[in-house]
């Protein structure tokens, strides 16, 4: 194989394919980068049996072949090479070459056909949004899902299309993040459970342009994200998701207006005096028309008045200031509703359009 590409194009190709490297794994050839000159193209690939991506990148095949060479290794060799033409030229022995004006690198690398492709999925079920929105919708919900395998479908999200509306969903046993968006055509109803792993490295990989689409296809199995010159394949992770509309509520005591970057930059003041894996909970007062922000720890206390609108009975109640202050940062509205009950029960802050809804469950507290 010998083919001839620009360093900058070689580069972004490794760099979107090598998200889907295993960082750990008995399988060595996983641990490698496709490099598929087989067809008209040049194709990179990795896969880590979960998650398969492959990119095409421009460049001059002058002799086709493929070779599976070491994702760690490439990576670091292409970033220090000169913003030049790239050569890469392989033997009958997996010995490869890597020039660049007068920089050469030798590594060995392995037969591309003990690669394993990426699988073949039916590209019939799908549905069309533009990569902005996707990778928006992504941003709001993912750092709601678990980072522990204790129940898998909790290091997943929910997608649920239903006619021409796509809602995203994550839990993690404390809070619940939905976001809702339009489509633009009408789609047949479909609930998948994507694995959080592969939404987070895909959102990476998208670019911020609106006019620029996404497809995503379903199988029974699978779910693929096709965009650019570039195709994701995960598995999904099976099993009926949890019941979010029954968790729901649209019941409350105390309804509060405040703007968000006023309560989220008060909230972050206050973390100041909790130490990292301190679980010390912001207390909330709520009366008439302000809304009172506390905190003690062994560092020292806290507090500051917010201006608010308020509706219903006041409350006083105590939440994980982590928690708030994930959801404050993904909001975009100016303004946001806080729905409250009691102080067991959850809370819920919906943004003006009510496009994205936040719940999270209170925490006790004790008041000194």
């Amino acid at each position: 194989m010998k083919l001839v590409c620009s360093k900058a194009n070689l580069l972004s190709g490794v760099q979107i394919v090598s998200k889907a490297v295993p960082s750990k794994t008995t399988m060595s050839i996983l641990e490698c980068i496709l490099i598929d000159a087989t067809g008209r193209e040049i194709n990179l690939i990795a896969n880590d049996m979960e998650l398969g991506i492959q990119t095409s990148i421009e460049g001059n095949i002058m002799e086709k072949g493929q070779i599976a060479l070491d994702a760690k290794i490439l990576l670091d060799i292409v970033r220090k090479l000169p913003d030049n033409i790239v050569t890469i030229e392989t033997d009958s022995s997996f010995k490869t070459n890597i020039t660049c004006e007068k920089a050469k690198f030798t590594i060995i690398g392995k037969s591309g056909e003990d690669f394993s492709y990426l699988p073949s999925i039916e590209r019939i079920d799908s549905i069309v949004l533009s990569q902005f929105s996707l990778k928006e919708i992504v941003r709001q919900t993912i750092f709601s899902i678990a980072d522990n395998d204790n129940n898998k479908l909790m290091t997943g999200e929910l997608f649920d299309i239903n006619g021409d509306t796509l809602r995203i969903a994550s839990l993690d046993g404390h809070r619940i993040s939905i976001r809702k968006i339009s489509l633009k055509n009408i789609y047949p109803s479909r609930k998948v459970v994507v694995p959080g792993k592969t939404l987070n490295e895909v959102s990476k990989i998208l670019s911020d342009d609106v006019d620029r689409d996404v497809n995503i296809f379903f199988t029974g199995k699978h779910i693929v994200f096709e965009f650019d010159k570039t195709i994701v394949v995960s598995r999904l992770i099976e099993g009926e998701y949890f019941k979010i509309d029954q968790m729901l509520s649209s019941d409350y005591e105390t309804k509060v207006t405040v703007k968000k970057k006023e309560l989220l930059e008060c909230i972050d003041r206050a973390t100041l005096l909790v130490k990292e894996g301190d679980k010390k909970p912001i207390i909330i007062s709520i009366t008439d028309d302000m809304m009172e922000l506390k905190i003690n720890s062994t560092i020292g206390s806290m507090n500051e008045d917010i201006d608010i609108v308020k509706q219903g009975k006041d409350i006083m109640i105590g939440f994980n200031p982590k928690f708030m202050i994930d959801a404050l940062r993904v909001i975009d509205s100016e303004q946001i509703d806080i729905y409250l009950v009691n102080p067991k029960a959850p809370c819920f802050i919906r943004d003006a359009e009510a496009s994205y809804i936040y719940l999270i469950l209170p925490v006790n507290f004790t008041t000194v």
